[in-house]
């Protein structure tokens, strides 16, 4: 009897939150990564790269509490017990570069970068704890000039990404408006951060949840469907009211009641917020609002691509000023036939203080953001030529018939790199029709084949994997099947490898 105990079988299962991309969806990433490229440096961002992991400490919000930081973020403690995490997001690392190498980078600072970050959350459908973003920021300039031209520039990506004039819209709002509104219902002060954030957190669920959802998060708290209950804010029901407002309230009605003649200026007249035109902070943030359209419209961009919208809310904590979110307006079907809007694929604001946090005084800042993956969903949707292009293709696949002769195939797949063309040798011990049964697997247009008897003729077969795949595919007539017959497989000399080869790529180039 054997006694030796079998080991257990480790199990190949994906973590919970995280995914794996095959060949077609990296290449269209890629592609659609060199788009966004393209319009960022048009705009004269160049790039830099920060690192996966920063210290827990530089990353804002998220602080060590006690022996360990607090939940949202991957965490752990180097050899010096110092606390490192994945990076969040990719504006915190920048903030963190930038003030390390404040004296040596020319101010204003433009710059891009593109990387995964990772979100130590509970995933769910579309919700990943490792995404791909895509940001943009300028930082040394207080000009609200920088963030209407994040606007303009996120409008122009969306479109030569492929999606149309009028599937998308640049919102814009301000912060300084917020939080001019909060501090009017008696929210001001440092004492009441908390319960701003509760409120704009509830005015963010707008779009998901309606009116009378906010109302509920804005008052006593919400009981969603399984049960679970979310507390609210605990407003009084006229102060509710006055938020909903700013939700509800068609935006070209208020900035046309808000805008005297001239930029600088601001005044309410019969708008439905005339309890707030004694705000200095609420009218900052309206004439930076009215700055932002002037330059948008004189810079052609109109009111379909970019607009004022006062119930755009951005969760995070660090946005000081105005606030943009680029939002799909196209819907889709799902599965059950439901149809379904994409919404938000990308957003950005000004954070005058994040770099602050290092260097002890404001330095103003304003950035934007892409969701790499919710983007490329939705431009897969559409069916942009960005990301679907050309099929991708394998390489040119030498079977090998004869293993003592595997030096020359060798050579023949040497021969073609040398000529640019991508070329594999199968390393596999099976037989001629599981190779080609292999080539197709790696989606290659053409095997190379030469077996004893092409091999005492000089000669060399060519497959066509491509047509002969279509001759397979079912019954022609006999003079086109004959035609494609011939094409899908000849035999050349070996001295015409190179040119057979060739011609067959670029038949279905």
């Amino acid at each position: 009897m054997n006694d030796v105990k079998k080991t257990a079988r480790t199990q190949a299962r994906l973590p919970r939150g995280f995914g794996d991309r095959g060949p077609a969806e990296i290449a269209a990433t890629e592609r659609m990564l060199a788009t966004i490229k393209e319009s960022y440096q048009l705009y004269g961002f160049e790039a830099v790269e920060t690192p996966f992991v920063e210290y827990t400490e530089a990353l804002g919000k998220f602080l060590p509490d006690l022996d360990r930081p607090n939940e949202g973020v991957f965490s752990f403690q180097d050899d010096d017990e110092q606390w490192l995490s994945l990076r969040y997001d990719l504006t915190a690392p920048l903030a963190r570069y930038v003030a390390e190498n404040y004296d040596k980078l020319p101010k204003p600072y433009r710059s891009y970068r593109a990387g995964f970050v990772f979100r130590n959350e509970k995933p769910g459908p579309g919700r990943f704890r490792q995404f791909m973003q895509f940001d943009a920021d300028t930082v040394g300039t207080s000009s609200v000039a920088a963030d209407a031209e994040l606007c303009m520039m996120a409008a122009d990506t969306l479109e030569r990404l492929g999606v149309k004039r009028g599937d998308y819209v640049i919102k814009v709002n301000n912060r300084k408006v917020l939080d001019g509104i909060l501090e009017a219902i008696g929210l001001g002060g440092a004492e009441n951060a908390g319960r701003r954030l509760t409120v704009l957190r509830a005015m963010d669920k707008y779009d998901k949840f309606g009116a009378d959802g906010v109302r509920l998060l804005l008052g006593a708290g919400r009981k969603d469907e399984s049960g679970d209950f979310t507390k609210g804010a605990g407003l009084q029901p006229a102060a509710i009211e006055v938020v909903l407002k700013i939700l509800t309230e068609p935006t070209s009605e208020i900035t046309s009641a808000m805008v005297e003649d001239r930029i600088g200026g601001v005044l309410i007249r019969n708008s439905a917020f005339a309890d707030l035109s004694a705000s200095q902070i609420f009218n900052e943030g309206i004439a930076e609002l009215v700055k932002i359209q002037f330059l948008t419209r004189n810079s052609g961009y109109t009111d379909e691509q970019i607009r004022i919208d006062l119930s755009v809310v951005r969760g995070l904590e660090y946005y000081t000023g105005p606030v943009f979110e680029a939002e799909l307006a196209f819907e889709i079907a799902e599965e059950d036939g439901r149809p379904v809007r994409f919404g938000s694929v990308g957003g950005g604001g000004r954070y005058d203080g994040l770099v602050g946090r290092f260097r002890g005084e404001d330095v103003p800042a304003t950035g934007f953001s892409i969701g790499v993956s919710r983007l490329y969903a939705a431009l897969k949707a559409i069916h942009s030529p960005v990301v679907a292009g050309a099929q991708q293709r394998g390489p040119v696949v030498v079977l090998v018939l004869d293993q003592a002769e595997v030096v020359r195939y060798q050579g023949f797949v040497s021969l073609l790199r040398n000529e640019g063309i991508a070329a594999e040798l199968y390393l596999g011990s099976s037989g001629m029709n599981a190779q080609l049964k292999y080539a197709d697997k790696r989606k290659a247009v053409c095997a190379v084949i030469q077996g004893s008897n092409e091999r005492e003729k000089g000669e060399i077969a060519i497959r066509d994997l491509v047509l002969g795949a279509e001759l397979a595919a079912g019954s022609k007539e006999r003079a086109d099947y004959l035609e494609l017959r011939t094409k899908a497989q000849f035999t050349v000399p070996e001295a015409d490898l190179l040119k057979a080869v060739k011609e067959v790529l670029l038949r279905h180039a």
